[in-house]
């Protein structure tokens, strides 16, 4: 069921495995622990730290005893770890053994709700002195688990709309929200999955390997994950370093694969690298098989026999590089670029499948079909357990009526969140007469399947899945002297920001006096020293306000003609009209990300 890599002396080993009965009997053992500290059904049980076998018992034991799941990871920014711990009022914690020490920082704030913490690994003794000053249970995990409990406790009945999981994620603004998802959900979105899969003949089965690392914490691994556990399959780990993903997935050798497109670019890159430092011939050869292949599946060949020696000849090493027996690679979070899932699809003899979902709607909504190459780019067909209707967006100029229906994406079914954890005017706003909003504008393709075009509101993806609250960054940019407006843009194809900046005349002049930069306003401003000027300031005020990584700006341009309505970049309101401004400086835009490529 279950497979970590052995580490002896220091170096990475086979696989070593659980099976179904070794796991459901620590899963029991692990229940009885944790009822024994009066920790019952509806509880808020807190799971903190990478992928791991006592990541999914632990997620297990919530599952069997009524708890709600709590997953707690620290990307969603400062502070963001106490707040959930509060606003669950999460009273026992499992976590890794480097994260011990970030959940006792949060004393004695979280003390009211925390009463019991088990480390995945050990515990040093100046922790248990910290954890025994607050009041708090501090055990090692193999002590956890053989806890000497007088009783025998019963596993208690479970219903349809019981809460399995309160997942946070980012909001637009201010802290971070808890979806609520019930065993409805998941029941719903595993039922629609295996359905979509079945009709297509390429169904989970009992001899499939899952390679996991995105992170449990994520909706979309975890519905894979108890997806794999239903059908009776195997589930490998990664060590955590991405720096060593590969040599996982190499041991390994896993059948499934769900990935961001940050790390499909970084596999497509590796490569097109090496392909283009091969010699002449094989270069040659390859970009041959390449177009013979890709031709055979534009006519509607299945990738297995559209050039089937080739495959065998030319294509074998990249399948050997991915372990060997992929036969299905899942793409999530953002959008891949065409260029990618097409190469991708032709090299790596496996299915590459772009999906959609939300963790509102329990991942995926929808998901592209196999050996459809005209649904490539996008999303595919909604899955069996949804209903899904467009609506228009008179303001962007997206009609739903239209020869070609393009408008916001409006879900409806089970596989639904019940809302957001104490927050039911945050709810009301999603929510609409059983209808969810994603906020998200798609385009109907003529063969059923849904193209992502647009975001509604000011707010998207970068390429590694992260949402960015982009009014928000640019409020807090805003506050350095020297800058007068900023825009900030996103790209979901990229991993970082870029911004358009137009500085302050007299701030700025005074800087250059002081630093020897020369010329009127207009030549300071595109003087190179003075883009590392202001993206230094830039800088400075993410950290201070402790922005997450992805929020600070990588590249700036300086234009000295404010943005103004005679270019109709902004509203009489003076709002900035953001689809005016990517088309007046989309040039721009794009020498700023070639730059830092």
């Amino acid at each position: 069921m279950l497979g970590q890599r052995e580490i002896l002396d220091g170096k990475a080993g086979k696989y070593a495995w659980l099976t179904y009965k070794q796991v459901y009997d620590t899963v029991l053992e692990l229940g009885d622990s944790i009822c024994s500290r009066g920790i019952n059904k509806g509880a808020r049980c807190g799971i903190y730290g990478k992928n791991c076998t006592k990541w999914v018992v632990s997620m297990q034991a919530c599952n069997a005893h009524g708890l709600h799941c709590v997953p707690l990871y620290d990307t969603l920014g400062a502070g963001a770890v106490k707040y959930i711990i509060c606003h669950a009022e999460i009273s026992i914690i499992f976590a890794e053994e480097d994260k011990v020490s970030e959940v006792l920082k949060t004393f004695p704030d979280t003390g009211t709700y925390l009463k019991t913490l088990v480390s995945f690994g050990t515990i040093t003794n100046e922790q248990k002195l910290v954890a025994e000053n607050y009041g708090l249970e501090l055990y090692p995990w193999d002590e956890f688990l053989h806890l000497e409990t007088k009783d025998q406790f019963e596993l208690p009945s479970k219903t349809r709309s019981d809460i399995c999981t309160i997942m946070y994620t980012s909001g637009t603004t201010g802290e971070p929200k808890g979806v609520i998802i019930t065993n409805e959900s998941i029941l719903s979105i595993l039922s629609g999955v295996k359905h979509h899969l079945e009709s297509m003949s390429e169904e989970f089965r009992e001899c499939d390997v899952f390679f996991s690392y995105l992170p449990l914490a994520h909706i979309f691994d975890r519905v894979i994950e108890e997806l794999f556990i239903s059908t009776g399959a195997s589930i490998g780990f990664w060590r955590g370093d991405i720096k060593l993903l590969i040599d996982d997935l190499k041991e390994l050798k896993p059948t499934v694969f769900c990935a961001v497109p940050r790390v499909l670019d970084r596999i497509y890159s590796g490569l097109v690298e090496k392909i283009s430092s091969s010699g002449f011939l094989k270069r040659n050869l390859f970009n041959l098989a390449y177009t013979y292949k890709l031709y055979n599946m534009s006519r509607g060949y299945k990738h297995e026999e559209a050039a089937p020696r080739l495959d065998k000849i030319i294509f074998s090493k990249v399948k050997e590089g991915l372990g060997g027996n992929m036969r299905l690679i899942l793409s999530g979070a953002a959008p891949l670029s065409t260029s990618v899932e097409t190469f991708l699809r032709v090299v790596t003899c496996a299915h590459v499948l772009q999906g959609y979902g939300l963790t509102e709607t329990c991942a995926g909504s929808f998901v592209a079909q196999p050996n459809e190459l005209s649904m490539t780019g996008t999303v595919g067909p909604p899955l069996p357990n949804v209903d899904v209707c467009l609506l228009s967006v008179p303001e962007m100029g997206y009609d739903a009526l239209s020869t070609t229906p393009r408008g916001e994406i409006l879900l409806r079914g089970k596989s639904l969140f019940s809302g957001y954890y104490k927050r039911e005017d945050l709810t009301k706003e999603v929510l609409v007469d059983g209808w969810f909003h994603t906020g998200d504008i798609g385009e109907w393709q003529p063969d059923g399947s849904m193209k992502i075009i647009d975001r509604k509101k000011n707010i998207f993806k970068l390429s590694q899945g992260e949402y960015v609250s982009v009014e928000n960054l640019e409020s807090i940019f805003s506050l350095v002297p020297s800058v007068d407006s900023i825009w900030v843009y996103g790209n979901s194809f990229e991993s970082f920001l870029v911004a358009v900046v137009n500085p302050n005349k007299e701030s700025l002049e005074q800087w250059a006096a002081e630093n020897e930069v020369s010329g009127d306003f207009s030549n300071i401003c595109e003087n190179p020293k003075t883009d590392a000027y202001i993206l230094g300031e830039l800088t400075s005020i993410a950290k201070e306000k402790k922005l997450k990584g992805f929020e600070f700006i990588k590249a700036v341009h300086l234009d000295p003609v404010p943005f103004d309505m005679d270019r109709d970049l902004i509203t009489p309101t003076f709002k900035k009209k953001r689809a005016q401004l990517i088309k007046y400086y989309q040039s721009v835009v794009d020498g700023m990300y070639k730059s830092r490529r």
